[in-house]
């Protein structure tokens, strides 16, 4: 008796999966369904949110933001080379140079070329050719031998 209950179960399955695949064949194909939205054109880098300068940002949360931003680039010889920059340079920039700093931290998309910059790989782009981007190309070759395999503590902890 279990013997023909298993082929009946077998049979009704078999039946199942025939209706199944007549229900598929008679549907339309996929590409004649119009998309909900036109996708995206396939690009090689994530998309970024165009840079915003911040006017009327008081200069200690310029300089906070700054230096979290110079810590946190997501590669990690720019979060060394910028950080050590930031803890030697930036409480002693005034407001242009702030400005300048900003730009040239947050305008790039590629944080490559900000490193290609300061390490002569790639020529500076006239609107980055400023005071503090020649000051931190200095800091970059450091002529004084100093120590940055990790980035400094922060200040008051």
């Amino acid at each position: 008796m279990s013997k023909l209950i298993q082929i009946g179960k077998v049979a009704s399955l078999g039946r199942l999966c025939q209706s199944s695949l007549q229900l598929v064949k008679k549907q339309q194909p996929l590409s004649s369904f119009p998309p909900p939205f036109d996708p995206p054109e396939p690009t090689s880098e994530p998309f970024i949110p165009p840079y915003q300068a911040r006017e009327g940002e008081p200069l200690s949360v310029l300089k906070a933001r700054l230096l979290y931003q110079s810590r946190k680039r997501g590669m990690l010889e720019n979060g060394l080379l910028l950080s050590t920059f930031a803890a030697k340079f930036l409480d002693s920039m005034n407001e242009t140079e702030l400005k300048d700093y900003d730009r040239i931290i947050n305008l790039p998309s590629n944080d490559w070329d900000i490193y290609y910059w300061a390490t002569g790989v790639k020529p500076i782009p006239i609107d980055f050719d400023t005071p503090i981007m020649h000051k931190f190309i200095e800091h970059v070759r450091n002529d004084s031998k100093e120590s940055r395999f990790r980035q400094p503590d922060l200040r008051g902890q």
